[in-house]
Formats: C-alpha cells, structure tokens, sequence
C-alpha cells in the first residue's frame, strides 16, 4: 500500500459563487464527474476514475475534502498515520457548511457549483452529455445533480446522506422535495439512476433504496450485494463497491457492479 502521486492528472481550481476548490482532470471524452467518497481522492478512488477513463472519458474529480492521493490503509503509514488523516478530513467535512449531514428534505449546498462544474465541463469536453459519480458521503450528489439535463448517466455509490440516524433519515437522500420532482419528470422521460449498495450497510440502508424506488419507479436500477462479495481485505465493513471492497476479478459481483457502472456511461456517452 502506497499514496498516488496522481501524476496522470492535471490539477487547477473552479470558482463558482465565491466558492473555488481544487479539480483533478485526465483524458478525453465526454466528462464523467467522480466525486469521492469519504476521505477523499485515496488510491483506489484514483484506480475507479482510470477505469472510467480507460473508456475514452475525461475523468474529473472535485477534491472536496482530505489529502487527494493519500492512503489511508494503516500499512501505508501506520495505525497512527491512518487516523490522524481521518480525523482530519472529518474535521473538515464537519466544519464545512456544503454537506447536508442530518437535514432530511434539503439538497447538500456544495451543489450548484458541483452542477455548475457539470456544465463547464460539458461545455468543454463536448458529448451528449456528463456522467456523475458519487460515493458514500457524495453519493446523493449525482441524484441532486441530474435535475440538469447535461446529467444522463448518474450513479449513486452507496449514498450516505444524511446520516442514518433514526427512521426518517433511513428512508430519504440528501435532495430536496423540489429537486426530487425534477428528477422524477426526467426519469418519466428516459433518464436512469444507477444505484449500488451491500446489503447489509448500515450506513445506506435497504430503506433507502426502497425510497428511491418509490419516488424513480423502474428508472432506479439497484444493484445490491451480499457481504460475501465484498473484498475481505478493504477497511471496514462492507460498504465501497467501485473501490475499498471491490474485488477486481472477472466474474465477481463487485466486478459485475463496476461493469455495469462502466457500461451504463458507454452507452449514454460513448454510443
């Protein structure tokens, strides 16, 4: 285990509304958007967006929070160093006023410069449109995203928000009721939703799931996995199918996710 030197990546800034963070760009193509999950842009985040970048996308990656390219498996820098770079980006998120933690109904404030992101990319790269990935923490960002229309290929990646604390929270993401509707207008008119949890994940619970497909019908496609898919070695309980517990071997059923993942933005991208 070792840090990524991202090397394969350009990085510079994106100021929208007063706001500016820093981006990681690489390839060309249509833009799929990769919006990492909790504690940021790790070496096996980084291996997710080569993937999709090996498709013939631009892969660009928001550094929201932590230290993009760290690696946080303790064999990489000791027990030690794992946990004071958690804590940091914890830290980080939880000052930060862009992350709806708790909030049920409302759409995490980082978004209108994520969508307009979304469309300076698009307006970039050219295609029909972006594809948006978003993980754990991020994971309702694509959902809140694709209200635009330069989103047609979303995929929600165990979406973690707002925290599954009680009831209420389990059976809801992180976007407002307004947004909500919009996506449901264009899901009625051909946008599908992606969706990929284990089943056994406290952190994105069945309930929530079972939420989106209420609200998104048929347009929600779920993939959700048994424990023993998941890949023995990655930190924590099952939770990160495209990274931290994907086990990337032709046949398995992360493998199969991470194909679908890849398969879906080759279609509405690529076709």
């Amino acid at each position: 285990m070792s840090d990524d030197l991202l090397d394969d990546f350009t990085s510079e800034s994106f100021r929208h509304g007063g706001t500016d963070h820093q981006i990681l760009r690489s390839g060309s193509g249509p833009a799929v958007l990769v919006i990492a999950e909790f504690p940021g842009v790790t070496p096996a985040v980084a291996g997710f967006a080569r993937r999709v970048r090996a498709l013939g996308c631009t892969v660009v990656l928001p550094v929201l929070f932590g230290t993009a390219g760290r690696d946080l498996h303790p064999d990489a820098h000791g027990r030690l160093g794992a946990i004071t770079a958690a804590a940091r980006a914890i830290g980080q998120v939880c000052v930060s006023r862009e992350f709806a933690l708790f909030a049920v109904g409302r759409t995490s404030p980082v978004i209108p410069w994520l969508r307009a992101l979304a469309r300076h990319e698009h307006e970039r790269c050219g295609g029909p449109g972006i594809g948006v990935v978003g993980m754990c923490l991020t994971g309702g960002f694509a959902l809140a995203m694709a209200t635009d229309d330069v989103v047609v290929a979303p995929v929600l990646s165990q979406p973690s928000l707002p925290l599954a604390i009680g009831r209420r929270r389990e059976a809801v993401t992180d976007i407002s009721e307004e947004d909500l509707a919009v996506v449901e207008q264009r899901c009625a008119a051909g946008l599908q939703v992606l969706g990929l949890r284990f089943r056994s994940d406290k952190v994105c619970p069945d309930a929530r799931f079972e939420g989106l497909r209420r609200r998104l019908g048929d347009a929600f496609v779920a993939i959700e996995l048994d424990d023993d898919a998941a890949n023995p070695e990655g930190i924590g309980a099952p939770h990160s199918v495209l990274t931290e517990h994907l086990v990337d071997r032709a046949g398995s059923p992360t493998r199969a996710a991470l194909d679908e993942v890849l398969d879906l933005f080759s279609v509405r991208l690529l076709a």
